[in-house]
């Protein structure tokens, strides 16, 4: 199935000059989303992973059902403050300022091979913390994934860890 037929473009969003790739087209599209996941799960396999992570917000809505296909646990990365109990987090610089991403202190466990799962990879900022994160909790990352990557932009560069996507758009 041509995946990319099923993700909307929308120009100037969030702000002129940027064009959006909506995958909310593609998840409602039952056929489509469950080749997309099919897809990923193919894409996953190999790696042996024993959880999957994902970044909020739309990584979970790929991360969560993958991990029930492949029959893995689900951890979350959130913002802060957003997780109950304790949690351990990795700051990270933005264009302007920084944000940080937050898992639960006992998500992983030592060795654990954790693949880490977003919709879209751009600039690779967001990635790669969530990559360092799980690795200062003591996961092994043998692969980070997702729907679509931006090539153009070079997010893989900044990465610590293998990267595959489904899709690609050079521009």
């Amino acid at each position: 199935m041509d995946l990319k037929a099923h993700i909307r473009g929308v120009p100037d969003f969030p702000k002129p000059g940027i064009l959006f790739y909506d995958i909310c087209t593609l998840l409602r599209d039952g056929p489509a989303f469950r080749a997309a996941m099919t897809q990923l799960a193919d894409m996953v396999r190999p790696y042996k992973p024993t959880m999957l992570a994902g970044i909020e917000s739309r990584g979970f809505v790929l991360a969560a059902p993958l991990a029930l296909e492949l029959g893995l646990g689900f951890i979350l990365l959130r913002k802060p403050r957003k997780l109950p109990g304790a949690t351990i987090g990795y700051n990270y610089a933005l264009e302007y300022g920084t944000d940080r991403l937050e898992i639960q202190a006992d998500a992983v466990k030592k060795g654990d091979r954790v693949v880490l799962l977003d919709d879209l990879l751009a600039t690779g900022g967001t990635m790669s913390a969530g990559i360092k994160l799980l690795k200062e909790a003591g996961a092994e990352v043998p692969l980070a994934a997702g729907l679509i990557e931006l090539t153009f932009l070079n997010g893989r560069a900044r990465l610590d860890a293998p990267f595959q996507a489904l899709v690609s758009y050079d521009s």
